[in-house]
């Protein structure tokens, strides 16, 4: 796939695209399955006001619930991944359009539901499933239900805010269309006058080119791009930022943050504390900026210069079929049933491996409860590729694991325990390679590789959480953003985290304009505590072997079923606590230092 020049989606080669015809094996199927879903929906009315009235009639809603939701659940997502696959696709992003507007017609018409529970009488729930047996599967939804009690409102106020869901979701999806389908960089030359195109899937590649030339000007084609349209991406992401601040002062809470990361039963310590720590590390990564800026022989370290390799003579080139092995070898640790489902993925076409033209940036793994558990990659042949291909390897197995052991209603997991699964494969491919590399130049590459993922994921993706405090927390005290402001926000933890070191490119203020994940706000904390407690798991597994690989598939089993913070400590690790996070620093330093010694050693 070594080209300077996207394929279309239909020069795409049939098994390096992910296999959707397993969901619907054509577009009519999908249609029926949109209609079933309207057909159910009248249905959910016979219960408003019933469902206090005894166990059964409780528990057939729970069961027309699930109904409703297997169906819908392969509607949506099918829909989604096909416009993902070429966002200039308009029959599909048509589906995914009208998959989106029957989300939003099943959020309202199920709206009365939490409010009408939470107004029972208090034990009414836990009566009834002392009454009826089958109803105790449901124990965990309830009591997640009940402790939401003080923010669940009325079911007329409920009924609207379903209503308005679509439209509140417009920041998001106007971002999405913007940047994956409207937004176009100019091409840039390299230094010998090679044309290369600019776009989001490309960027990394682009930036770990050894020609500074191309780096500099792919980075001021890309930012300078969205700078472009600062005030009108400002405006739309202060919108979003005021939406989340209407819905959680709606709904009783103290503040966003606080709303965000109910959901998953987690202390705004934990968000405050993983904040603190790396503000104590700081020092740490400013030293590993100065040694790169001192390997690369550069006068001024700019953004830019922090992706190319500092090993010049390395070629860490590899071709998806290396990828692929490389993959496979990593994993053997978590067991042969592990390792076959990952050849699973491969054979089966579970990925959609290259990028294309309109294909949306980045990579995901997705599915549903009856579906395989799909990856969505843009693998552009690079060393990061192969960690990114391991880690949605992670999620997706999660997944298996998850929706072979659990219900329908667990078979899910949240984000929170979901970046762990995924950055410990991670974890486990990088060790793997640390211990078998002797070369001094790759084993230096390698660490390097270390280094820039705790760059990368524990210190850039708590920037970015601080970011989200931080505007958010304006927004809560009455304060407008805009495009000025939060550029200036935006650059000033830019220049607090990567210390004096690092020269300042003008277009380098306009990043926050492109960063997707805002749109979900309070999201990008979990790479980093998923980052912390993979570590730590990973460790485990590499030390006691057998013991800590059970407890660990055994977590993976449990989707939803228990509390996240609950289902890591079965596995081994407390993140309630500080300390994986600053355990997860010493070996930043543990390996800063190794590089530091092999580079003084040449």
């Amino acid at each position: 796939m070594s080209t300077n020049k996207l394929l279309t989606r239909d020069q795409v080669a049939e098994h390096e695209k992910w296999n959707l015809e397993a969901m619907y094996a054509t577009n009519d199927a999908w249609e029926a399955d949109f209609k079933k879903v309207q057909e159910l929906l009248p249905e959910v009315a016979n219960f408003r006001g019933r469902l206090g009235e005894g166990a059964s009639t409780l528990l057939e809603w729970m069961r027309l619930n699930e109904k409703i939701g297997l169906t819908f659940d392969n509607v949506f997502v099918y829909a989604h991944m096909r416009y993902h696959q070429n966002t200039g696709d308009s029959f599909y992003q048509g589906l995914s359009d009208r998959a989106s507007m029957l989300a939003a017609e099943v959020s309202s018409e199920l709206s009365f539901v939490n409010p009408e529970l939470l107004g029972l009488p208090d034990g009414t729930l836990e009566r009834f499933m002392e009454e009826n047996e089958d109803l105790r599967l449901y124990k965990m939804v309830f009591t997640r239900l009940l402790r939401e009690k003080e923010h669940v409102l009325t079911p007329e106020v409920e009924e609207v805010l379903a209503k308005v869901a679509e439209i509140a979701e417009a920041p998001g999806s106007i971002f999405s269309m913007f940047s994956n389908a409207d937004l176009k960089m100019p091409s840039v030359q390299d230094s010998e006058g090679n044309e290369h195109e600019v776009n989001e899937g490309r960027y990394r590649n682009l930036l770990e080119s050894k020609d500074r030339v191309l780096r500099e000007r792919a980075f001021k084609s890309l930012f300078g791009a969205y700078g472009q349209f600062r005030n009108m991406l400002g405006a739309t992401y202060n919108n979003n930022v005021k939406k989340n601040v209407f819905y959680a002062k709606t709904r009783h809470y103290n503040t966003t943050l606080e709303a965000a990361l109910s959901g998953d039963n987690v202390s705004v310590d934990v968000y405050n504390n993983l904040i603190q720590a790396n503000h104590d590390n700081l020092p740490h990564l400013h030293r590993y900026l100065e040694l790169r800026k001192k390997v690369l022989g550069l006068d001024e370290l700019h953004y830019y210069d922090f992706f190319v390799p500092m090993v010049e003579s390395v070629d860490m080139t590899i071709p998806w079929e290396q990828g692929k092995a490389m993959s496979l070898d990593a994993l053997q640790p978590l067991g042969e049933e592990y390792v076959t489902t990952v050849q699973r993925a491969f054979d089966e076409r579970w990925v959609d491996v290259f990028p294309n033209v309109g294909k949306r940036t980045g990579a995901y793994s997705w599915g549903t409860y009856t579906s395989d558990p799909y990856l969505f990659l843009n693998y552009t042949d690079t060393l990061d590729d192969v960690f990114t291909t391991v880690h949605e390897l992670g999620h997706s197995l999660h997944s298996y694991y998850t929706m072979k052991s659990q219900p329908f209603v667990y078979g899910n997991y949240t984000i929170f325990v979901a970046e762990v699964a995924s950055t410990l494969n991670e974890n486990l491919l990088l060790s793997k390679m640390l211990r078998e590399e002797t070369d001094k130049k790759k084993r230096m590459y390698l660490l390097t590789h270390s280094l820039d993922q705790y760059r990368s994921t524990m210190f850039r993706q708590t920037m970015f959480a601080e970011f989200e405090k931080i505007v958010h927390g304006l927004v809560e005290e009455g304060q407008p953003l805009n495009a000025d402001l939060l550029s200036q926000i935006y650059l000033d933890l830019n220049i607090k985290y990567y210390g004096p070191v690092l020269k300042v490119d003008d277009e380098l203020k306009n990043e926050w304009a492109r960063i997707p994940h805002f749109y979900d706000a309070f999201y990008v904390y979990k790479y980093a505590t998923g980052f912390a407690a993979a570590a730590a798991l990973a460790r485990q597994i590499q030390e006691e072997g057998a013991p800590a690989v059970e407890r660990y598939l055994n977590f993976l089993t449990k989707g939803s079923s228990e509390d996240p913070l609950d289902l890591l400590k079965g596995a081994g690790v407390d993140m309630s606590s500080p300390q994986p996070i600053h355990d997860s620093f010493k070996v930043f330093v543990e390996r800063l230092d190794e590089l530091e010694k092999l580079i003084n050693e040449q």
